[in-house]
């Protein structure tokens, strides 16, 4: 049983997770409305910028040392771009698919991947091996996706000229 502490953690995620299909809305719209997404892209990683500035400042964050980041593994780099690749999806795909089925192949993706960093360790992340629990666990996640896309498909054929 999760002590309070693991709930809370669990809640917060809960939480940061369920913001994410209102970034893939406003940005889609806000691309619609600059003229192009890659402005939405832009504009988003700005205000992001913006608000976490006065953060660093209010917790008194030491600027740090790029030398010391440009030492570290290649991959400490991926989270910039892993940023832009899903704002910019997001942005193009979320429109089209609809929110429920963009963000369920979202998930989809980020658990397919995040067994795989679990499972060998990757990124310093505890190794914690795949089993069968937690495969039945992504075979759900992966299966919702699948029925969530072909209810999806379903009203359109039904509503198709004949």
């Amino acid at each position: 049983m999760p002590n309070l502490s693991s709930l809370l953690l669990l809640a917060v995620a809960i939480f940061a997770g369920a913001v994410v299909p209102l970034q893939a809305g406003a940005n889609a719209n806000l691309g619609r409305l600059l003229g192009h997404p890659l402005w939405a892209t832009v504009v988003s990683l700005g205000v992001s910028l913006a608000l976490i500035l006065p953060m660093l400042i209010a917790f008194r964050a030491p600027l740090p040392s790029l030398a010391v980041a440009f030492k570290g593994p290649w991959w400490i780099w991926v989270g910039g771009l892993a940023g832009v690749i899903y704002i910019t999806a997001a942005l193009l795909l979320a429109p089209k698919l609809g929110a429920a089925s963009f963000i369920v192949a979202v998930i989809a993706g980020q658990m397919v991947i995040s067994m795989l960093i679990d499972h060998y360790g990757l990124m310093g992340f505890p190794q914690k091996p795949v089993n069968a629990a937690r495969l039945t666990g992504l075979f759900f996640i992966v299966g919702g996706m699948v029925i969530t896309q072909i209810a999806n498909v379903t009203p359109a054929l039904a509503n198709a000229p004949r």
